[in-house]
């Protein structure tokens, strides 16, 4: 009983995506310890602090989202509009999840704690931005950006340029596959006065920008290669990642959407641990 109510609560907050942002923060963790592991417990305290907030922020959602949910025959098998998990307990593991996200901040280092209240407001607002401004793919993004900042500040107690490089790599990158998955819902979106790019600005021009955006990742990931001195291992991981965006957006087209989910979610889980795994090879072997 115990362990079905842990799978529903993992599928609940689709535990298995934390892969999108949670290898960008292992990687600033690692560049911020002068491309080496840092002591056990700040690795350990940073791991709290990245799970606590993403699987927080998505339970959040599903809970803010619940009645739009319920609505939309794509998302009304959810689990709060099927009854499966009540609200009570969401709010709960909200409470929770956040909780360790704040513990872990005061356990790391002061700025981390200083700055817990920007973090825990990015993550609370994502969910309702869709209601009111086509830019919540951005804002969704930022606070996604906000676990290789965050690591890096776990690490060294500052904020250096790097880390916000790292931040705007999945600031664009989360922000792009994501206005790919709102395809989906275009006529949905427009019949309950939701907003998203491709809603706002029809789904042409809504691949358009992803593109733009998944470009601007892979300048970013290339800028951070000279300006940290990385390797070739490095190099090759930010081809392959580079080389299967590129696959991602041949996929889909605006006749033809059928491939949004593969492309949105499936690709982009092995574009993030590509990277992480070819970082840190590069840093091992050659580091």
């Amino acid at each position: 009983m115990v362990l079905k109510k842990i799978k529903t609560y993992g599928q609940l907050v689709m535990f298995s995506h934390t892969l999108f942002s949670l290898p960008f923060g292992f990687i600033a963790m690692l560049l911020a310890a002068n491309k080496a592991l840092p002591p056990l417990s700040v690795f350990f305290w940073i791991l709290v602090a990245l799970v606590g907030a993403r699987n927080g922020a998505n339970a959040l959602n599903r809970l803010v989202d619940r009645k739009i949910d319920g609505k939309n025959p794509r998302t009304a098998d959810r689990h709060i509009p099927k009854g499966e998990v009540k609200v009570n307990e969401v709010i709960i593991l909200v409470a929770l999840c956040f909780g360790l996200l704040g513990l872990a901040a005061y356990m790391l280092n002061p700025l981390c704690l200083m700055l817990l209240p920007l973090a825990l407001i990015l993550l609370l607002v994502y969910s309702y931005t869709k209601r009111f401004t086509w830019a919540c793919h951005i804002v969704l993004g930022i606070a996604c950006g906000a676990a290789p900042v965050g690591a890096w500040i776990a690490v060294r107690g500052t904020i250096d340029w790097p880390a916000l490089v790292l931040g705007a790599v999945v600031t664009l990158y989360v922000g792009g596959f994501d206005i790919i998955y709102g395809t989906q819902d275009v006529d949905f979106d427009r019949s309950e006065g939701l907003y998203s790019m491709p809603a706002v600005f029809g789904i042409k021009n809504a691949l358009i920008i992803s593109a733009v955006f998944h470009l601007g990742v892979g300048g970013l990931l290339v800028h951070l290669y000279f300006y940290m001195n990385m390797g070739v291992i490095y190099l090759a991981g930010v081809f392959i990642s580079i080389v299967l965006l590129v696959m991602e957006h041949i996929m889909v087209k605006p006749e033809d959407l059928k491939n949004v989910k593969i492309a949105s979610y499936s690709i982009n889980q092995i574009v993030s641990v590509v990277l992480l795994v070819f970082t840190t090879l590069d840093i091992f072997i050659l580091g």
